[in-house]
């Protein structure tokens, strides 16, 4: 095992008061942490799954990736205890009366398979509304298995794991928030709690790698999507939802599943900005504004750059959208770059944008060697 080391400590440690009625969230510790800004790379809309755990006695693995944050009913019970909204092993016990308690090494695991395989920037693991019976510690191992391996695989002596969290204390109802600065591509995590207890969510945050022999024979795909690599670098405003909901995987299911801007006052507008998985020529576009309806953008423009310093030239000029459609526009000629940008006028919202092309000699390349680097 590598180990990494001189992680930081999870931003909180310690005891959470018992819950006292009321707001359940009202006492919940976080904080800002600049890694969330990028995708979750455990996010169940790109394919990730909990395929593993050695205990789930109170609450099922599942609960782990849930997109939504917990929820805590204070009178919800059932044949095994309280119902909670996480996934929660069983107390563990030692051997014997001469030693009830579980040895040092004692814990628990679950195995989470990543939806998009990446370089990892950032974990939260989240123990909303677990108070008393929380993990005294975590620890976290990532590793790079090709394929679909199976749970037994996963667990087998060859499998190679990296150590990207150390056993850290973390606190009850709490985002513990850890950094995390190792450059490799990673498809599987290992969580483990120290001895037992409940973890409401887990978000891994990071940067999708895919790999490009799987690119080169799509040939053409969607060249700013996120499963593919796209990345949401910017945008004017985020008041309603995210800038990254636009390149997620599938159509939009409700109307928060897009991006929506406040209401503008003044006479500019609003934009995101992309960058592209690598350098691609792009030969077709669809702008979706699914489930926005009485907010989605007026009209929309498309333009494109090459490189972190070139000129932004317009492929798609100021075009008038229609509420809750699917727009789609065939390019009189490919346009080359690195990064992409959606203007909408004056403001509201879409739901998702896609870019259509194949990678360039030169891009296709420049990701070979990336993915080599980080270990792919």
């Amino acid at each position: 095992m590598t180990a990494q080391p001189e992680l930081p400590q999870a931003r909180f440690t310690g005891d959470a008061n018992p819950y006292g009625g009321g707001d359940p969230y009202a006492d919940y510790r976080t904080a800002d942490l600049p890694f969330t800004r990028y995708a979750d790379l455990a996010a169940r809309q790109l394919g990730a799954g909990v395929v593993a755990a050695n205990d789930e006695f109170f609450a099922q693995r599942e609960n782990l990736l849930i997109p939504e944050r917990a929820e805590f009913d204070p009178e919800h019970f059932g044949h095994k205890g309280k119902i909670m909204d996480g996934w929660e092993t069983r107390r563990r016990r030692g051997t014997s009366a001469g030693h009830p308690w579980p040895t040092a090494d004692d814990h628990d695991w679950a195995l989470i398979r990543l939806g998009a395989p990446g370089v990892i920037r950032g974990i939260v693991v989240d123990t909303a509304h677990f108070r008393g019976n929380y993990p005294q510690a975590v620890s976290i191992e990532a590793t790079s298995v090709p394929g679909s391996p199976s749970p037994e695989e996963l667990l087998g002596d060859d499998v190679k794991w990296t150590v990207l969290v150390p056993r850290t204390a973390v606190g009850g109802h709490a985002a513990n928030g850890f950094e995390i600065s190792v450059e490799q591509r990673f498809t599987h995590l290992r969580i483990n709690q120290h001895p037992d207890g409940g973890i409401a969510r887990l978000r891994v945050h990071g940067e999708v790698v895919p790999d490009p022999q799987w690119l080169s024979v799509l040939g053409t795909f969607d060249v700013v999507a996120l499963e593919n690599g796209g990345r949401a670098e910017d945008a004017s405003n985020l008041f309603y939802s995210p800038a990254s909901n636009t390149i997620q995987p599938g159509r939009s299911r409700k109307m928060d599943d897009g991006w929506e801007t406040r209401r503008r006052r003044d006479q500019g507008n609003d934009w995101i900005g992309y960058r592209l998985v690598s350098q691609a020529q792009i030969r077709a576009i669809e702008i979706d504004t699914a489930y926005l309806k009485g907010n989605s953008a007026g009209w929309a423009s498309v333009s494109v750059r090459d490189g972190e310093n070139g000129d932004w030239h317009e492929i798609l000029p100021r075009t008038r959208l229609q509420p809750d459609t699917n727009h789609r526009f065939v390019l009189p000629t490919p346009a080359v770059g690195t990064h992409a940008r959606v203007d909408i006028y004056p403001d509201g919202g879409i739901s998702r944008l896609r870019l259509f092309g194949s990678l360039t000699e030169s891009g296709a390349a420049a990701l070979t060697a990336r993915h080599q680097e980080l270990g792919g």
